[in-house]
């Protein structure tokens, strides 16, 4: 049997990462590494967070169409490698994919049965909160983060993919409802 594709989008600052990595850890899920232009911060490691890859690496993972979706954000390109997520589901294994709107509209065409989940935390004022507090950022990515974080959720809600919409105001009651939408499907 298949295992389940299990895609989270959500703007900036929601929790995604932490949201995934407790929900993979509940379902023995494999997480989707995506392949990104953009430089390691100083605790990411390649392999783990991302496969940190050059600009002219990333064109020919494109051109070689070994991506099942592709994006720039904040002058980066980001993408996920399609090998790793074909072979975990075909030996039966669920994959999570945290993935933006962009991209999770090419996943939803190319996998109509994949569980198609958009986090988004209770308030903006708690966005803002959240961005912020990452303490990471000059004062004009912020900015941008903020603008984008809007935007995401306006392209979700156009996009009509999503079928789970899922707040994240306590990490274990958004991971209780997130886990309980999985087992379901």
């Amino acid at each position: 049997m298949a295992g389940k594709l299990i895609v989270i989008s959500g703007p900036s600052g929601v929790g995604k990462s932490t949201i995934i990595r407790e929900l993979a850890s509940r379902l023995g899920a494999q997480i989707s590494i995506s392949a990104t232009t953009r430089p390691a911060s100083a605790q990411e490691k390649d392999g783990r967070d991302y496969y940190f890859v050059s600009r002219r690496r990333f064109e020919e993972l494109i051109r070689d169409d070994q991506l099942l979706e592709h994006a720039e954000y904040l002058g980066n390109y980001y993408g996920t490698p399609r090998d790793p997520i074909d072979r975990a589901l075909s030996e039966g294994r669920d994959v999570i994919l945290g993935i933006e709107v962009q991209g999770a509209k090419k996943v939803a065409k190319l996998f109509p049965d994949a569980i198609m989940i958009f986090l988004h935390p209770p308030s903006e004022d708690e966005l803002v909160r959240r961005i912020r507090s990452r303490a990471r950022d000059d004062e004009s990515v912020i900015q941008r983060r903020l603008d984008n974080a809007r935007a995401e959720t306006a392209q979700a809600q156009e996009a009509d993919i999503y079928r789970y919409w899922v707040v994240n105001d306590e990490l274990s009651r958004a991971v209780d409802e997130l886990e309980r939408i999985c087992k379901q499907e």
